[in-house]
């Protein structure tokens, strides 16, 4: 009998049915792992619809996360990558629901994914990681010190947040760490001295941390594996440590708008990778001892805007591979070394506003791939080399404020694709080419010599927008065809010696909108009857001429702001149009047969310009009657005072003091040397002189005669009056031949400086720079409404506002100033009393009304001056050349803000991560520069009330002793009436010049 079956245990059955049931369930129905589970779970955190549905490939039915988007397994089925870009995920970096990843994880990236909160601690203890990438997010708080635990580490990005503080000191424990990213945050402190322990770190980019302060340490010479070193656009401070020279595998070197101070190290020569050096905006000084010839694969060489001497090293020439060389806005002399156009690689070649001096070498013409030439605002001589026809490739020439001679060569019709062409204020002569490159679009050749006849081939440029060729000695009559330049837009032809008719063919240029300038010359006939067909004009100048005959195709041209037609020989009727009948008086004088009214009103307003004229015969004759008196009580003064003031015994001496001061004029003239020049402009050069008792003056030489009526407005302007926020005329000197303006010397430079070249003291602060723009309110307003009559700066630019010792702003150079004529009612424009046109301001800070000249009101300073606010707050100048595609600053906010984007995106990066008071405060004062700038004059405030606009921003002082330390306000002066102007021929500068270069100085004219 067989034994009987062994009987089953209960847990056996038990365990027999869950296989059993476990073989019958469906493959999803088994569940993740635990490194899976930790995923989902922070995937489920999600709130961002976008970034759960990139992860939708992440289910919980999967029996592992390997396969999963973004997620990557070693061969065991650890998660060792967790890589996910450019998803809105939202929420904060997952550290503690993904530490069941810690042990295996090697590479995090999480970039451009919304992420916001801080960097958790958390992630020091994910000791396997190699690659952190959470750039591109809303990070904020400090960079934790736990970080630095990962010594597997070796890419570290966390470029593109909000993070603040300070590089942790122990960032040197991470000794395998090639790639460090920490650029456009908000830290702050040094970068720490054991980033030196670094030897394999290869990039280092710690740029847009403008409150990133303190030298370079030299323990920077330990990475010695680094070929990117980038710290531009911070507060870094001191020199250049010459530890830098061990850096061997150095290839880009960027760190430009920054602090540095000092000389470029010469041990720069031993990073003999080096492609790319960019050190501009800065207070680099001394001169460039760097050996070029061991920079064999260098690039690009940037140094402009610092306070560089000596002259351009010839030695440049050896780097073989040179591209772009910038060393524009330096202090640099001598010639520009011949050897560097055989650089056939070189395509920028910028040296403008230095001292240059010599010739232009003839070289030049071997370096056919040069693109862009820019030796503006130097010393240069010499004729223009027609070996410059042998570039091909150049597309921007600009040689204007030189001191060239010579006619333009033929020649330069070779430069197959040339576009711009700036040559003003040379001495130029000769006539212009008969041919000249088709593909020219922007030529100006003003403030010249040139003489001969305008050619036909003028009229061969289908591409040229813009034609300035005023103030030069050009004869016979305009070209008809000229009016084939369909694209057209500004047409300046003043100031020549032109003769005959104006072609009817003008009237054929459809876009011919900013200006029309045809004054200054001996044109006669008649206004061509299609000239109505110009109906986006909006300047005409005729002034000046024979011209005669009626105003009636003047009547269609409804987008005219400025006309002036004075002295011609018009007659008929003043067309009866709303433009004509508020059309200033002094734009249409000396026209004898125009008959300025119709029916009943014509005797009413001919007996109004009878009485303007008596009254104007009554101020010339009692003018005289006080110009003799003051003349003979001069002369008595000068003998009583046994002369004190003596000049040039040749040359009598004719000295007016606003003040009492202890010098002669022979006093002056001696320091007016090459070496006491601090500033040179357009109308003048100032020097610093010492005084006999030690005390620095500022002296204005005007360059010639040529300015006696700029040197006449800064008289008239600051003789008589007194604020605290305005530069202080002391006096002036003249004689036949030399005029001088005495000022109070201002230690600082000029705001421009200040903002723009980043070594002053504050200008990473808001404080100074809203008391800078309030200051500068102050004193506009002054002018404006304090004034009797109201005076207009014309002129109102970083440039010109000077700063005191204590970076207190004076708005200085008065030399476009104007009176204006009459009482200006509330809300009216006021007009200028001036009888000759004359174009005021400078390019990128001129209101639209008068594009490029005339037509100055109370409303165009206040635009001015909302230019000068936006500069400020964005720390770009007006014509910033790196706005993206070429824009003016004043376009790229409005653009920026019809795109509505944030407004703190636009401010200075110096300016941002400060409290959340002044953050505010920026914000209103944005606000206020916005409706300076108004396209509509109309629409603009009065300077009153921009000041009382600028004072509510500020909340007020907590204690009586805060509200005393603003001074008071002068109290109204009256200010001199301007001269009135004879009808001389007068120069027109177009403002189209100087979008060419910026202003060269800090004492600009």
């Amino acid at each position: 009998m067989s034994p009987p079956p062994p009987r089953l245990g209960l847990a056996a059955v038990a365990t027999s049915w869950l296989l059993l049931a476990a073989l019958c369930l469906p493959p999803g129905a088994y569940a993740v792992n635990e490194q899976g589970e930790a995923l989902l779970r922070w995937k489920r955190s999600l709130t961002n619809g976008t970034g759960g549905a990139a992860l939708e490939t992440w289910r919980d039915s999967d029996a592992s996360p390997c396969r999963w988007s973004g997620v990557a397994c070693d061969a065991r089925g650890n998660v060792v990558s967790l890589l996910i870009k450019s998803v809105d995920l939202g929420g904060p970096v997952p550290a503690r629901v993904l530490r069941p990843l810690a042990p295996s994880l090697e590479t995090l990236v999480l970039s451009g994914a919304n992420l916001t909160g801080v960097i958790p601690g958390e992630l020091g203890a994910y000791a396997a990681l190699t690659t952190v990438d959470l750039s591109g997010n809303g990070l904020s708080g400090a960079v934790p010190a736990e970080l630095c635990r990962l010594g597997k580490l070796r890419s570290l990005a966390l470029h593109g947040n909000s993070l603040q503080g300070a590089i942790p000191d122990d960032i040197g424990n991470l000794t395998a760490l090639t790639s460090l990213t920490l650029y456009d945050n908000d830290l702050s402190g040094a970068i720490p001295a054991s980033i030196g322990k670094l030897k394999k770190l290869q990039v280092l980019r710690a740029g847009g941390n403008p409150a990133l302060k303190g030298p370079l340490p030299a323990e920077i010479g330990g990475c010695t594996d680094l070929t990117m070193l980038g710290l531009a656009e911070t507060g870094m401070s001191g020199n250049l440590p010459d530890t830098i020279g061990q850096l061997k595998k150095l290839q880009t070197l960027a760190i430009y708008t920054a602090m540095l101070t000092g000389v470029i190290p010469p041990e720069l020569s031993n990073c003999t990778s080096l492609t790319d050096v960019e050190v501009d905006n800065n207070e680099l000084s001394g001169a460039i001892d760097v050996d070029f010839p061991r920079l064999r694969n260098l690039t690009l060489f940037y140094a402009w805007q610092n306070r560089l001497t000596g002259g351009v090293p010839a030695s440049l020439a050896q780097c073989e591979g040179l591209q772009s060389l910038d060393l524009s806005y330096n202090n640099l002399t001598g010639p520009v070394p011949r050897e560097l156009f055989a650089l056939q690689n070189l395509t920028k070649l910028l040296l403008l506003s230095n001292e240059l001096s010599g010739f232009i070498p003839p070289e030049i013409g071997n370096c056919t791939n040069l693109y862009r030439l820019r030796l503006n605002g130097n010393r240069l001589s010499g004729a223009i080399p027609a070996e410059i026809g042998n570039l091909k490739n150049l597309n921007f020439l600009d040689l204007g404020s030189n001191r060239l001679v010579g006619p333009l060569p033929a020649a330069m019709s070779g430069c197959d694709n040339l576009e711009f062409v700036d040559l003003h204020s040379n001495s130029l002569s000769g006539p212009l080419p008969d041919e000249l490159p088709r593909s020219l679009q922007f030529v100006d050749i003003s403030d010249n010599r040139l003489t001969g006849l305008l050619g036909p081939g003028i009229g061969r440029l289908p591409e040229l927008t813009k034609l300035s060729l005023g103030k030069n000695r050009i004869s016979g009559g305009i070209p008809p065809e000229l009016g084939s330049c369909e694209k057209l837009q500004l047409l300046d032809l003043g100031d020549n010696a032109l003769s005959g008719g104006i072609p009817p063919e003008l009237s054929m240029l459809p876009f011919l909108e900013i200006s029309l300038n045809l004054s200054c010359n001996r044109l006669s006939g008649e206004i061509p009857s299609q000239f109505g067909t110009l109906d986006k004009l909006g300047c005409l100048d005729l002034s000046y001429n024979q011209l005669s005959g009626s105003l009636a195709p003047l009547a269609r041209l409804e987008n005219l702001v400025t006309l002036n037609i004075s002295y011609n020989s018009f007659s008929g009727e003043l067309p009866d149009t709303p433009f004509f009948q508020k059309i200033p008086l002094s734009n249409i004088a000396g026209n004898h047969l125009l008959v300025v009214g119709a029916g009943a009103d014509e005797t009413s307003r001919r007996a109004a310009i009878s009485a303007l004229k008596l009254a104007m015969t009554i101020l010339v004759a009692v003018s005289a009657f006080l110009l003799v008196t003051a003349t003979y009580v001069l002369a008595r003064s000068r003998r009583r005072n046994g002369g004190a003031m003596h000049g040039n015994a040749a040359e009598a001496w004719e000295v007016t003091l606003y003040q009492k001061l202890e010098f002669s004029v022979d006093d002056v003239v001696r320091g007016l040397s090459s070496a006491n020049v601090i500033g040179t402009g357009s109308s003048g050069v100032v020097y610093r002189v010492e005084l006999p008792n030690g005390e620095p003056l500022a002296v204005k030489k005007m360059w010639s005669s040529d300015e006696a009526g700029a040197f006449r407005n800064e008289i008239s302007a600051l003789g008589s009056i007194r604020h605290r926020n305005i530069v202080r005329l002391l006096g002036w000197g003249a004689n036949r031949s030399t005029k001088l303006l005495f000022y109070t010397y201002l230690p600082n430079g000029s705001l421009s400086g200040f903002l723009h070249r980043g070594s002053v003291k504050g200008a990473a602060d808001w404080a100074p720079r809203y008391e800078v723009a309030l200051g500068v309110a102050h004193a506009v307003a002054y002018l404006h409404h304090d004034c009797l009559p109201a005076i207009l700066h014309g002129d109102i630019k970083a440039m010109n506002v000077l700063l005191g010792p204590a970076n207190e702003p004076y708005l200085a150079d008065f030399g476009l100033a104007r009176v204006l004529s009459g009482v200006v009612e509330p809300g009216s424009s006021a007009k200028l009393d001036t009888s000759r046109p004359r174009i005021a301001g400078s390019y990128g800070y001129i209101a639209p009304e008068y594009a490029s000249m005339q037509r100055i009101t109370e409303k165009s300073d206040v635009y001015s001056f909302g230019v000068v606010v936006l500069e400020i707050l964005t720390g770009r100048h007006p014509l910033d050349p790196t706005l993206p595609g070429g824009t003016h600053l004043v376009q790229w906010v409005r653009e920026h803000m019809q795109a509505k984007r944030g407004v703190a995106e636009l401010l200075d990066p110096r300016l941002r991560g400060k409290q959340e008071a002044q953050v505010q405060e920026m914000l209103q004062v944005f606000a206020v520069a916005m409706l300076c700038i108004s396209h509509r004059a109309d629409d603009r405030p009065a300077m009153k009330d921009v000041v009382a606009l600028l004072k509510e921003v500020r909340r007020p002082p907590e204690s009586a002793a805060d509200e005393g330390k603003e001074q008071p306000r002068g109290a109204p002066a009256p200010c001199p009436a301007g001269q009135q102007r004879s009808p001389a021929r007068s120069a027109l500068p177009m403002g189209g010049s100087s979008n060419c270069s910026f202003a060269m100085s800090d004492y600009s004219s």
